[in-house]
């Protein structure tokens, strides 16, 4: 059985353009997407657009940066 990586996404950051992050990547049958009201990352909210993978935060300055360091994430942080 094989675990998919967990990428979070806050509604209120979703609002502010990470929306279309989140369906693209719910498109991916090898991720675990989810989302919340709140993740209580205020500030970093405030900054950018970001989504939390595996419980670290990752950012992009637009929707296809922040989908392009995701991935990248997942792939240089192998979960086993």
């Amino acid at each position: 059985m094989s675990v998919n990586p967990i990428v979070e996404f806050c509604m209120s950051n979703m609002a502010c353009g990470s929306q279309k992050t989140f369906e693209e990547l719910e498109q991916d049958p090898n991720l675990d997407v989810l989302e919340y009201g709140c993740l209580s990352f205020c500030s970093q909210c405030a900054e950018s657009l970001y989504a939390v993978v595996n419980g670290e935060i990752v950012e992009g300055e637009t929707p296809d940066e922040l989908k392009e360091n995701i991935y990248r994430f997942i792939e240089e942080n192998p979960l086993f």
